[in-house]
C-alpha cells in the first residue's frame, strides 16, 4: 500500500473521482433538467488533443464526466478531436452538441476558447464550460481556470529534494502561456529549495496542431536528451506526449514527475510506476463534475471558476514510497505548502 501523504490536498470529492476513465459517448435514459426548463440529455465533453487515453487531462475530464453521469442520473456524451483541425471544427462540434440537447457542453483545453465564445454567444440557453486558461466574458460560460504554478512549484521542491546530479528536468507540450505557467512554477520550487540545482528545459513544438501534446516519440526523446545530459529527475507538462517522458526516466532508471492526474496510479503506466516519484495535480475531475451538477441543479455556474492550493483544487500526488529520504521530502514540500497559502511565497506564472 501506498503511504498517505501529509500534503495530499485532494478533497473528498477529488478522491470520489478517483476512478478509470471508462467509455462514453452513449447517452443514459435519464434526462436532466436544464435550467431553461427543458430537457437536457446530460453533459457533453470535447477533447483536446491526446483525446481520450492520454492518462493526464483529458481522462480527468472524462472521469468528471462519467461520475457525474452515474450519480446525477444524467446522460454524457465525448467526442475526439481530429489532427489539424481548425476552430471552425470546433465551432461545428460544439453547436451539434448543443442541438443534440446536451447541456452543459464542455470544451477541454484552451484551444476551445475562440469556438465557445462564439457558439455560446448563439446558444444563451446552454452553459458552456471551458477548461484551462482562458477567460469568455459571457453569462452562460464557466471558465474552469486552475493555479498550475503552485502545484509545479512544489513539483520543483520534490526534484530538487531527489536530485542526486543536481541537474533535473523539464519538459513542455507546447510553448505557449498555459505551459509557461508550469514551467515557471516548477523552476522557482527548484531554485527555492536548492540554487545549486540547475533546471534543463524544452518545449516539444511551438503550436499544438505539431503534436505537442499528442506524441510519446517526442517527448520520449527531449527526457533522453535531458537524462544524457544528467538530469536525473524530470517533469512533464505535455499530456500525452509525457507518456514518453515517463517511458524515457524508467528506461534510464531516473525519476519522471507526472502532471495532471496521479500518474502513479494509471493502469498504462503501471510498469513504469516505480520511477514516477509523484504528479502535480489539479481537479479537473470535480470542476467538471461541479458544473454538471450546478445545471442540474438550476444555478449553473458561470464566469471564471478558480482553483488553487488552498481550495484543494491543485496539489501534488501522494510521492512514491520507494524514495528513501521520505521524511525529509514532506517536512520539506509541508514547509512550501504553507508558505504558498498564506501568501508567504508568490508563485510566479512567467520566468
Amino acid at each position: 500500500m501506498r503511504r498517505v501523504s501529509r500534503i495530499a490536498l485532494a478533497t473528498a470529492a477529488t478522491a470520489a473521482l478517483a476512478v478509470s476513465a471508462t467509455a462514453c459517448g452513449g447517452t443514459s435514459s435519464d434526462a436532466a433538467k436544464s435550467e431553461d426548463g427543458g430537457k437536457s440529455k446530460g453533459v457533453a465533453i470535447a477533447y483536446d488533443v491526446g483525446g481520450k487515453g492520454d492518462q493526464s487531462f483529458n481522462d480527468a475530464a472524462t472521469a468528471g464526466m462519467d461520475k457525474a453521469a452515474k450519480d446525477l442520473k444524467v446522460g454524457s456524451k465525448a467526442v475526439e478531436p481530429t489532427d489539424g483541425e481548425s476552430d471552425a471544427d470546433k465551432v461545428q462540434r460544439l453547436t451539434e452538441l448543443a442541438k443534440q440537447g446536451y447541456n452543459p457542453v464542455i470544451g477541454v483545453g484552451y484551444a476551445y476558447a475562440p469556438a465557445v465564445k462564439e457558439v455560446a454567444e448563439k446558444n444563451p440557453k446552454v452553459t458552456f464550460g471551458i477548461v484551462d486558461d482562458a477567460t469568455i466574458d459571457a453569462d452562460n460560460v464557466a471558465d474552469l481556470v486552475f493555479n498550475e504554478e503552485q502545484s509545479s512549484y512544489l513539483a520543483g521542491v520534490a526534484a530538487a529534494k531527489a536530485t542526486k546530479t543536481k541537474i533535473v528536468g523539464f519538459v513542455g507540450g507546447v510553448d505557449n502561456p498555459l505551459i509557461r505557467k508550469f514551467e515557471a512554477g516548477f523552476v522557482q520550487g527548484v531554485q527555492d529549495t536548492d540554487k545549486s540545482v540547475k533546471v534543463k528545459r524544452q518545449f516539444l513544438t511551438d503550436k499544438a496542431e505539431d503534436g505537442g501534446f499528442s506524441s510519446p516519440d517526442k517527448g520520449k526523446e527531449a527526457a533522453s536528451g535531458q537524462i544524457e545530459g544528467k538530469a536525473d529527475v524530470v517533469y512533464h507538462a505535455a499530456g500525452l506526449s509525457g507518456q514518453g517522458v515517463i517511458e524515457a526516466a524508467a528506461a534510464k532508471k531516473v525519476w519522471a514527475i507526472g502532471v495532471d492526474s496521479d500518474q502513479y496510479k494509471q493502469k498504462p503506466l503501471a510498469k513504469y510506476k516505480k520511477y514516477i516519484l509523484t504528479s502535480a495535480t489539479k481537479d479537473v475531475a470535480g470542476a467538471v463534475y461541479n458544473l454538471v451538477k450546478s445545471v442540474k441543479d438550476g444555478k449553473a455556474e458561470g464566469g471564471v471558476v478558480r482553483a488553487d492550493l488552498k481550495s484543494g483544487g491543485v496539489g501534488l500526488a501522494d510521492s512514491n514510497p520507494e524514495f528513501k529520504n521520505m521524511k525529509d521530502l514532506q517536512a520539506e514540500l509541508k514547509k512550501a505548502e504553507q508558505g504558498i497559502t498564506s501568501g508567504k511565497i508568490k508563485v510566479k506564472t512567467t520566468l
